[in-house]
């Protein structure tokens, strides 16, 4: 697998999944971001901490097709094109269609790369799930996530016995 080629599919689609997407943040990835130039104000809380979106709806660390904090980015977007839901102690995580991520598409076609990035989506949700508060995520699961399949399951219950 070769790293440019995310950074390519990435560039080339003009970052379609930063279109109103507001990430949620943990305080943690929140304080992160602010030291590395993320302006306080382009946080917002609606039940949780998100990045705010511009008029357009574009993300604001959105710049020329890319990510102007792509190696400190919001876990959900460090695990896109995967994505998730919490539903009775089950952690579910789905991937995005081809025609939402153009990324999906290549992870479909390159297995290494698809089980390399799911394993990297696996531990950053896990890391955003256990560093938000019950009703922070609670209000990031009401977000709908059209356009995705499941792939897999994890008994969370399970993951904190071990």
């Amino acid at each position: 697998m070769d790293p440019d080629v995310f950074s390519d599919i990435c560039s080339s689609c003009g970052g379609i999944c930063c279109i109103d997407a507001r990430p949620p943040l943990t305080e943690r990835r929140a304080e992160i971001l602010i030291s590395a130039g993320l302006s306080p104000g382009d946080i917002e809380e609606v039940g949780y901490r998100r990045i705010r979106a511009r008029g357009d709806g574009s993300c604001v660390l959105l710049e020329n097709g890319r990510c102007r904090l792509h190696h400190l980015k919001p876990e959900t977007c460090s695990a896109g094109p995967f994505t998730f839901d919490v539903v009775d102690g089950r952690l579910e995580i789905y991937l995005k269609r081809e025609s939402i991520c153009p990324l999906a598409g290549y992870l479909l076609r390159d297995r290494e790369a698809y089980e390399r990035q799911l394993k990297l989506a696996v531990e950053k949700i896990l890391d955003l799930i256990r560093d938000m508060s019950r009703n922070e995520l609670a209000a990031v699961l009401k977000i709908e996530e059209p356009e995705t399949f499941k792939v897999m399951e994890i008994d969370l219950d399970d993951r904190h016995r071990a």
